[in-house]
């Protein structure tokens, strides 16, 4: 008899060219859903955070009671850790003061402790060994950390670093495309490739997002937040309606 469980066990995505396609649109759709709520309509970085981690551990919990992999389930659930990660991200650089330097240092740090803490405990850091409650609980809050994170250095990159979110986007373009260089052309551990471009998406998708929605003079397009996140929501159900994506195989089985 067939084995079926390594579709059904698995309740992330297959990495395909498609998943990086998503998640660069989600990680864009996160900043300027996060901005809206936070400086559109002025509840500030506090009240948004306290929202969008509400709508996370929600969207995470019936993730995980989920008996299978259902992608409209899985993309809610990464936009909404883009979205609070933006806003605490601007919560913890702006509000509490301790800057973009200090930010990502803080949240590198975190991200760093999730992974080993995670490794320590199950063995693997994989996506094709999340087949299990605590696993999946691991692999939102490593997403999470990273999110965060990807804001962070977004806004280290464009604004202390002065490359402008232009130039902070070629720079993780750049980067992106030696890690995936290195995927095609090295023996490097996969599962480190996956978790470096998984946090290099972030801070593209936060310097794309910036772009469209800051006014003119800070070097943006001044775009509408809403127009923009309404437009990226529908990119984002088309692409996931025309290309069908199926669950990661479970390494276990």
């Amino acid at each position: 008899m067939p084995n079926t469980t390594e579709y059904t066990l698995s309740k992330v995505p297959e990495v395909t060219l498609i998943f990086w396609v998503i998640k660069i649109l989600a990680t864009t759709l996160g900043e300027t859903g996060g901005d809206a709520v936070s400086m559109s309509m002025n509840l500030g970085y506090l009240v948004g955070t306290a929202i969008f981690a509400m709508i996370f551990l929600i969207a995470m919990l019936i993730q995980i009671k989920a008996k299978c992999f259902h992608p409209f389930l899985y993309w809610a659930t990464i936009i909404a850790t883009t979205t609070v990660g933006t806003t605490l991200a601007d919560f913890s650089d702006r509000s509490l003061g301790v800057g973009y330097t200090g930010g990502t240092t803080l949240l590198f740090t975190l991200l760093m402790l999730s992974l080993v803490v995670w490794y320590k405990t199950l063995g693997s850091v994989s996506v094709s060994s999340i087949n299990s409650p605590k696993a999946e609980i691991f692999y939102w809050i490593t997403i999470m950390f990273s999110q965060t994170l990807g804001t962070a250095l977004g806004d280290w990159t464009a604004d202390t670093a002065g490359l402008g979110y232009v130039g902070g986007a070629i720079i993780f373009s750049l980067l992106l495309g030696t890690v995936l260089a290195a995927y095609f052309w090295t023996k490097i551990s996969r599962t480190l490739l996956f978790w470096a471009a998984f946090i290099l998406t972030r801070p593209l998708g936060a310097v794309v997002g910036d772009f469209l929605d800051k006014p003119v003079n800070e070097g943006g397009l001044a775009l509408s937040r809403y127009s923009a996140s309404v437009a990226l929501i529908v990119i984002i159900i088309a692409f996931i309606l025309m290309c069908p994506q199926r669950a990661a195989k479970d390494s276990s089985h």
